[in-house]
């Protein structure tokens, strides 16, 4: 059986902590940041653990990360 094939979009954007959760930024960072507000910006620079409905896809995204 061949080896598996990362992700490489995925493996950009997520990746696993010591313990073995996959970690993600959040969205609407990038651009139009004047009509948000400062507490807003600053709790989305703040990454969170992704949620585990979504984890079972990732890590066939993720494999060997």
């Amino acid at each position: 059986m061949p080896k598996m094939k990362t992700h490489r979009g995925a493996a950009k954007r997520f990746s696993v902590t010591g313990t073995g959760k996959i970690k993600r930024s959040k969205a609407n960072t990038s651009h139009i940041l004047t009509p948000k507000t400062t507490k807003r910006k600053r709790h989305l620079r703040k990454s969170v653990i992704l949620d585990h409905t979504n984890e079972k896809a990732m890590r066939k995204l993720i494999p060997y990360l």
